[in-house]
């Protein structure tokens, strides 16, 4: 299970900022539940789901309604804030592949983004927003978010290493 890094209190730092009571939030590939446990802590009704059971059952552990779900694969209804943290990274041939399971977004980093922003307004009520972290080793997700036809502005960004981590809006 992905434990929190920098790119995840980055976006924490956006969800308390953006879930507010009485919103409906899902936060998609949870892991450690920060996001989840964010939202719910400024009175949000929260729904957490991961592909991982493990991170579904620290969810329900730690008193947030969770399902096992493959990105939408098992969502249903819409939300008001989305919330993906999501692997993000280039896939690297010597990566085992527990790992490859929560750092790795597919060959160029960008695939599993993409698969989400193909579905994700599906499940956004009418003036619902995304929060969404990736970095510049994701290669260039702004065209996917046009590409969707995605309004989007970037909320924060902070330098890392070799790496510059951002949190997006998108509408």
């Amino acid at each position: 299970m992905y434990e929190p890094e920098e790119d995840s209190y980055l976006l924490e730092k956006q969800v308390k900022k953006y879930a507010k009571k009485g919103m409906k939030v899902l936060d998609l590939g949870t892991g450690s539940c920060i996001q989840a446990l964010a939202a719910k802590e400024n009175g949000a009704e929260v729904l957490a789901a991961d592909i991982n059971p493990e991170a579904v059952n620290l969810a329900k552990a730690k008193g947030i309604e969770s399902i096992k779900s493959d990105l939408f694969s098992k969502v249903k209804g819409k939300y008001d804030l989305i919330i993906l943290n999501p692997p993000y990274l280039p896939e690297e041939a010597y990566e085992d592949k527990a790992t490859k399971l929560f750092t790795t977004g597919g060959k160029q980093g960008h695939e599993l983004i993409e698969r989400f922003l193909k579905e994700a307004k599906k499940h956004l009520n009418k003036d619902g927003m995304i929060l969404l972290v990736f970095s510049t080793l994701t290669g260039n997700v702004e065209n996917l978010f046009k590409k969707y036809d995605y309004e989007f502005k970037k909320l924060d960004s902070k330098k890392v290493f070799f790496e510059e981590i951002f949190v997006y809006e998108l509408k």
